[in-house]
């Protein structure tokens, strides 16, 4: 009997839950759309996240165009060819760096990426070509591949001919895509494919020249895993490394993956800002309905069953809100491959994860009963004898509930983030961080009503003084609009200001004694005439820097082997296996300082020599000044002593390095330069290199604007991302304005009535409820803007160390922009209201 009990006492909760819900479905409909966007968001990025990582690890061959490969950065040791042979040879390998490549007839010249390939290379995926044949010629016909991009934006056509190095060959078609090739670097560097035996012709490969050498093997039945195992300590002691296809795509998903992460985060803040919305709304909605639970209690009805009935009601908006937002998102992720173009590596299949799908029909229910529940716990204390008073004050019962809830609520937050971002002191400080964020733009919006309250222009006008009444009014959405409005513009304004701060760090022009060009492997007994050549052409020599090639032999008596072998190690893997490219010099550089140890400027004795390391060495290195390494130079030890460490400033756009060596020691070591210049424009630019490349081959140019210009572009198309995301935030915040605006209309239609009443005419209520809003957009949208500027301000400080130079964009377009916006959404909302005769509005209210 008792159960039978239950289900009719559930089925009738229900259907109350239904009848009022549905009497109730337009003041709630709104901030039921505020909670489908944010879901809408989170479930597009979490699903196309997922999609990508699948189609990264389903092409993961593809990409690479083998099972795996071995690789190097010099020419393979005899110990490295015995394993290569072990493993039966190599089914295909490759030469690789970057030169310049002149084209005759063209008077252009471009740095390129050169691969020699010998072999049926790629074993999986295509080498897509124009036309489609010229990928299995161009070894048979001596020719090249040359970027589908290079090609067009030179005036290049099959046919033309290309010089790299001493050799000129035909370039027989465009390539459009090759595995194994750089996204961000092909950018700079686009690829020119050769055949293998053309390698030495070109007479590039000279001393300190960056060399990859890549084997490349095809064997599906072998188990990645036990061969990464066996065979990448062994290879790792001959500085050669082993990369199977697996590997390869779970370091690439990672990559996106902490994209998606932040994208993530965007969408969530815009989940949590419906949420706020949804709080409000239920706020004013249960004040409204207070009478009703008093007259349901006095009916018979007990405070659990009157607590469930609203509870049933914003649980079914939650869900409804779920299923709704689930299939926009799914909807939405078909847009990301468009937004993101050539920054994603594969082509991503579009799937359906059910795990994503019950992410965001639960998120919606949760969310929406979390943020409800305070103003829900209300109707718990609700007297009957309410239905004859009004309610004066809220009951202090309720505080140790209310408690549990906002605990409940951080706890839900913290754990979902931690979800996305999988650490906990990301997840934390992300909480905080929106805490933080919610609590300035909270403590503006009061601060500015009691500052107003407490100094109120009574000399104004009538429209004026009374717009600025309807802030601090009884049941005024001032807070709730500030953090929409305000939160919304704060993640553009921040996206902007961020941008800037990152290119304004790589500027040319701010910094007149940087160099603009860099040309490397400049060999020993090159250098006076290529500086010669720079004189002539009318620009000057910033840089004449001498370059030896060496390698870590051991740290404070510890050889590198053993080191290596030691799992308990504080040592960087970089420090043991990276060949470093280190400098001479009696003084230090404008991007430098010294922060211990004394500098040694020049040294006779070369027993134990003084160097200077930057700060980041010693720290991977875990040596201070007095600490002893040996480094293997080309074939000859030496023993150092760390005199000195060094903060560099790694964003000057000059060459700067982890080790120097004093003056008198490294003079007669095998050792090539880097040269850098500052040339006045492009066609300065492009006239000097066309020379440089003809006289001098072997010389690479690194055109500092042209980086700079791949940097911006790949910076704008992300900014395009986050700004699609970040969009997401302001609609909400629109539609928390919609909402607010509606749900408390009644009580600006009362005020309407009244004014009018008392002669007042349409035109000053307009008035009135424009300058509200005016106040509101210009409250909100300054409060993002300005925390917007302070926390750019420090991290442009703090993290980046730079000259802060702020974005106009937020000030000149966002602001007005955002601030008309809720002006127009709030008088389209009370323009009929305006035009209406009193009584008719008093009786269509009352209905």
């Amino acid at each position: 009997m008792n159960s039978t009990r239950t289900k009719t006492s559930f089925g009738w909760l229900l259907k109350m839950a239904w009848r009022d819900g549905k009497a109730s479905s337009r003041k709630l409909i709104l901030f039921m759309a505020s909670i489908v966007l944010g879901i809408a968001a989170v479930v597009s990025i979490q699903s196309f996240g997922e999609n990508l990582k699948q189609n990264i690890a389903l092409q993961s061959k593809a990409m690479m165009g083998a099972d795996f490969k071995i690789n190097m950065d010099q020419e393979p040791t005899p110990q490295v060819t015995a394993i290569i042979d072990s493993l039966g040879g190599a089914q295909a390998r490759e030469i690789s760096f970057s030169s310049m490549a002149a084209f005759p007839g063209k008077n252009s010249t471009k740095l390129v990426q050169v691969r020699g390939i010998e072999g049926s290379f790629p074993f999986y995926g295509d080498m897509e070509t124009t036309p489609p044949n010229a990928a299995q010629q161009f070894q048979k016909k001596g020719g090249v591949l040359l970027d589908a991009t290079a090609m067009l934006q030179l005036g290049l056509q099959p046919g033309d001919q290309i010089k790299i190095g001493e050799v000129t060959l035909p370039i027989l078609g465009s390539l459009k895509s090759v595995p194994g090739s750089n996204a961000f670097f092909s950018s700079l560097a686009p690829p020119a494919i050769i055949s293998y035996d053309f390698i030495e012709k070109t007479g590039l490969v000279q001393t300190g020249s960056r060399i990859n050498y890549e084997f490349y093997f095809k064997d599906p039945s072998t188990d990645l895993e036990q061969l990464d195992e066996k065979l990448d300590d062994r290879l790792e002691e001959f500085d050669a490394d082993l990369d199977t296809h697996i590997s390869t795509s779970e370091r690439l998903g990672k990559r996106y993956e902490n994209f998606g992460k932040f994208l993530n985060l965007v969408a969530f803040i815009a989940l949590l800002l419906g949420c706020v919305g949804i709080a409000s709304a239920i706020n004013i909605y249960i004040k409204g309905k207070l009478k009703a639970v008093a007259i349901l209690k006095c009916l018979g009805t007990t405070k659990k069953q009157s607590f469930m009935i609203y509870l049933l009601q914003i649980a079914g908006m939650g869900f409804l809100g779920g299923i709704l937002g689930t299939i926009a998102g799914l909807l939405l992720q078909q847009l990301f491959p468009l937004l993101l173009g050539d920054l994603l590596p594969v082509d991503v299949q579009i799937n359906f994860d059910l795990q994503i799908i019950l992410m965001g029909l639960l998120l919606g229910v949760l969310m929406s009963v979390l943020f409800a529940l305070i103003p829900l716990i209300g109707t718990l204390y609700v007297s009957p004898l309410e239905t004859l008073r009004a309610r004066s004050s809220s009951n202090k019962r309720s505080g140790k509930a209310e408690i549990a809830v906002l605990s409940a609520i951080f706890l839900f937050i913290l754990f979902f983030s931690f979800w996305l971002l999988k650490d906990w002191r990301y997840s934390l400080a992300f909480v905080l961080g929106i805490i933080v964020t919610f609590a300035i733009l909270a403590g503006i919006a009061k601060l500015f009503m009691k500052v107003i309250r407490e100094n109120f222009p009574t000399s104004w006008g009538f429209p004026a003084r009374q717009s600025l009444q309807n802030l601090f009014r009884p049941q005024n959405q001032t807070l709730t609009l500030v953090l929409a409005i305000g939160v919304g513009t704060f993640l553009i304004s921040t996206l902007y200001f961020t941008r800037d701060i990152l290119l304004a760090q790589a500027s040319l022009d701010s910094q007149s004694n940087s160099p603009n060009m860099i040309l490397l492997d400049v060999q020993r007994g090159q250098e006076s005439n290529v500086t010669k050549t720079i004189r002539d052409n009318g620009s000057k020599v910033i840089d004449d820097i001498p370059i030896v090639t060496m390698r870590v032999q051991s740290i404070k008596g510890r050889s590198v082997n053993e080191i290596r072998g030691d799992s308990l190690s504080d040592i960087n893997g970089w420090v043991l296996n990276h060949e470093f490219r280190v400098t001479y010099r009696d003084s230090l550089t404008n991007s430098e300082v010294l922060s211990s140890g004394n500098w040694t400027a020049e040294v006779e004795a070369t027993n134990l020599i003084p160097i200077s390391i930057s700060d980041n060495f010693a720290e991977d290195a875990v040596v201070e000044v007095g600490d002893r390494l040996t480094f293997n130079v080309q074939g000859v030890i030496m023993n150092t002593e760390v005199g000195s460490i060094r903060t560099v400033d790694w964003s000057q756009m000059q060459p700067n390095f982890s080790i120097v060596f004093p003056k008198g020691v490294l003079e007669s070591a095998p050792q090539f330069r880097v040269i850098t210049t500052k040339v006045e424009n492009e066609a300065a630019s492009a006239a000097l290199q066309q020379q440089l490349v003809s006289l001098f081959p072997n010389i690479s140019i690194i055109d500092l604007r042209q980086v700079l210009r791949v940097v911006e572009e790949i910076l704008n198309k992300i900014a395009w991302l986050i700004n699609f995301m970040a969009f997401f935030s302001i609609l909400t915040g629109i539609i928390v304005l919609l909402g607010a605006v509606r749900t408390s209309k009644f009580q600006r239609i009362r005020e309407s009535v009244l004014l009018r009443t008392m002669g007042a005419r349409s035109k000053q209520i307009l008035k009135i409820l424009a300058l509200e809003y005016f106040y509101l957009g210009v409250l909100g949208t300054l409060s993002g803007i300005l925390l917007s500027f302070i926390s750019s301000l420090l991290l442009a400080w703090l993290l980046f160390d730079a000259t802060f130079v702020p974005s106009l964009f937020p000030f000149l377009i966002l602001f007005p922009g955002i601030t008309l916006l809720v002006m127009i959404i709030g008088l389209t909302n009370s323009i009929s209201v305006i035009k209406s005769p009193p009584l008719e509005v008093l009786r269509k209210e009352s209905y």
